[in-house]
């Protein structure tokens, strides 16, 4: 007899992002656009400062939240940005914006409780729910509503077990930017039902045509937990840092939850974060700018060959219709790295809405994006001429 892990876990399936991406690695000259990781290295002087700190003895342990001056920063971040009124007190540092949205359903949800995750949506917040045994509701994203929330909806689903909605603007996979006023339909569901409001705002500095709108800005009710990111904004995934804003009721109980989990986020880090705040910003600009030259770029091939697309109004990718295929999508995308060496995420590894889609991270050069999507538009043809 040996001892078993949870039968959950077990059955827990993995991103399908990832099946895509050992593929994509056995396989030699793959162009990727699979992965949602910036292609630009993360500015000198952001490695500057963690280096700095590492000289100078920042070797230690920090508080739970993060050290003050990195605090004092993101409270003032998010007022200028985000147009959230926080203290330095409110402020949560966590190892990545993944990490702060766990802690923030650790916080509120016990075994059985429901969450209200969005359908196309980032797997990893199943995956989240599933390891505290909570369950997952999917409130559809329909492309006949431009694929945003609809409040009327996402109340239907509501039961007496729900505690919680999550919410991500600028959405990953679909490039969507929430708008002020859908926000605010959200922030009253969620009121009448009484829920807790977890927004995913990681591509927060990362939007084309207009600032996006953040739910916690107007939360009189103290419900909203805005979680944000360096990774997307300054090309800082591997250093892992991120950050909650909460409401002051608990953010002494969300700071709490870090010495179990991770005690705290990496010294060097959180300097060099701090430095990203305080220092040039025009690598935030310049990141902006390819991003939105290669999706203009992106747009106008899949325009050419009639392909269905959204124009992204934030974040890196690129959603590309392949329902008139009939074929899966998972299919669709395996046959299109073995066959071309081009790796694309299926729309299926976001939940049953994505499926007949494709997402092409926008993450990679402009002549990669393009051969890309040219691949894509070819298979498209070919597969529909052999229907």
């Amino acid at each position: 007899m040996k001892p078993e892990i949870r039968p959950d876990v077990v059955a827990m399936e993995r991103s399908g992002i990832r099946q895509v991406m050992d593929i994509a690695w056995a396989t030699p000259n793959v162009i990727h656009l699979e992965v949602g990781e910036p292609n630009f290295s993360t500015p000198e002087h952001i490695c500057e400062a963690a280096a700095k700190a590492i000289r100078a003895g920042e070797t230690r342990y920090t508080p739970n939240a993060g050290v003050a001056p990195l605090r004092e920063a993101l409270a003032d971040k998010v007022h200028r940005i985000n147009g959230i009124n926080a203290h330095p007190d409110q402020v949560t540092v966590s190892a990545g914006a993944v990490q702060a949205i766990y802690a923030a359903m650790i916080s509120f949800m016990a075994p059985g409780d429901e969450i209200l995750l969005p359908d196309p949506g980032w797997p990893n917040f199943r995956m989240m729910a599933t390891l505290l045994s909570a369950t997952p509701i999917y409130y559809p994203l329909r492309a006949e509503n431009g694929f945003l929330p609809d409040a009327k909806e996402i109340a239907s689903l509501v039961t007496p077990r729900t505690k919680a909605i999550l919410i991500n603007t600028p959405s990953n996979p679909l490039g969507t930017v929430i708008p002020a006023k859908v926000l605010q339909e959200i922030y009253e569901m969620a009121s009448k039902h009484n829920l807790w409001i977890v927004s995913d705002e990681c591509y927060d500095q990362i939007t084309f045509e207009q600032p996006m709108a953040s739910i916690g800005a107007n939360d009189p009710e103290e419900r909203v937990i805005s979680t944000y990111s360096f990774s997307k904004s300054y090309a800082m995934t591997g250093w892992r840092v991120g950050y909650a804003i909460t409401p002051k009721r608990i953010s002494g109980d969300i700071a709490k939850l870090q010495e179990p989990l991770i005690s705290c986020v990496s010294s060097p880090a959180q300097f060099a974060a701090l430095a990203a705040l305080q220092g040039p910003q025009e690598c935030i600009q310049e990141m902006r700018d390819a991003y939105r030259e290669r999706r203009d770029a992106a747009a106008e091939v899949a325009k050419a060959a009639n392909l269905d697309f959204i124009m992204p109004a934030g974040a890196f990718y690129f959603w590309l219709g392949i329902k008139e295929t009939k074929m899966p999508s998972l299919d669709f995308v395996l046959k299109l790295v073995r066959e071309h060496a081009i790796a694309t995420a299926h729309g299926s590894a976001f939940g049953n809405f994505g499926e007949g889609y494709v997402r092409v991270s926008l993450a990679n050069t402009k002549e990669s994006i393009l051969k890309g999507v040219t691949a894509i538009a070819n298979q498209h043809a070919q597969l529909i001429q052999h229907n």
